[in-house]
């Protein structure tokens, strides 16, 4: 893995994208100053930002995967999927509320979550052995939200802002992988009791497990894996929708019961 950032600006530059995130400030994009950074920097980045939070007691709960929906590569105009991690202080209880003075440029996105059972290690995961290993599967609502000034960025930098991770909403009712048939399965999104977006399973890699199993082959990459009762989300089914302080939205899944918030 090519690296061209020293430990200490790998350091510098964690401090820098975390302040962002939480003092709710926009940065530039990281490669306007790094320029020859590769992708195994800016996980170094990533990676130091999770040790920062564990460090201060903060307790990772999840991972997640971005940009794994055809919707959202296009809407990003980009073909490499990503992952990032998800702190606790992330999570949002159903029906809950949104502070978006917290937040710069707050959109949501649906999305279905993963909870495993088995670990999963990668290279050579396939959706099989993901399948295998799920404990059940449950619907979410992702809040994402680049540091990025005018949510203007490129991969790498977003890979080192922890894939605009922020928030997340898991709601609706869990089911088993066996029940459900999560390529066809619908989602409907409303934002103020409006449909903003319409979407299937498969727009993710063709099937949700898929990205999960992509995240075990990265996570191999860094000598890593998902271990046994990971919660994983695995991207967005529809393309990511702006919200503001008054929306209410609100995800229907097929079956699968429904996902709400407000933004305050």
């Amino acid at each position: 893995m090519n690296r061209t950032l020293t430990r200490e600006q790998v350091l510098a530059l964690a401090e820098h994208i975390e302040n962002a995130e939480l003092h709710a400030h926009d940065i530039s994009k990281v490669t306007n100053d790094y320029p020859d950074m590769t992708f195994a920097d800016a996980y170094d980045v990533q990676w130091e930002i999770r040790r920062r939070k564990e460090a201060r007691g903060n307790k990772i709960v999840g991972l997640k995967m971005g940009l794994t929906s055809w919707a959202k590569m296009a809407q990003m105009g980009v073909e490499t999927p990503i992952y990032g991690f998800l702190a606790d202080y992330f999570s949002v209880a159903d029906g809950g509320v949104v502070d978006c003075a917290k937040l710069i440029h707050p959109k949501i996105e649906a999305e279905i979550s993963f909870v495993t059972k088995a670990p999963l290690h990668g290279p050579g995961c396939h959706i099989g052995q993901v399948l295998a290993a799920t404990d059940f599967v449950v619907p979410t609502v992702e809040v994402i939200d680049s540091r990025y000034e005018n949510f203007k960025f490129d991969l790498i930098s977003v890979v080192a802002d922890n894939a605009s991770s922020t928030r997340f909403i898991t709601g609706g009712q869990m089911a088993n992988v066996a029940d459900v048939d999560l390529r066809t399965l619908g989602v409907v999104m409303e934002k103020n009791g409006e449909v903003v977006e319409l979407g299937a399973g498969a727009a993710v890699l063709g099937h949700p497990a898929s990205s999960v199993a992509m995240l075990a082959n990265l996570l191999a990459e860094r000598g890593e894996h998902i271990p046994a009762g990971s919660f994983i989300m695995t991207g967005g089914i529809t393309a990511a929708v702006p919200v503001a302080p008054g929306d209410n939205i609100t995800v229907r899944y097929q079956g699968l019961g429904s996902v709400s918030a407000r933004f305050v």
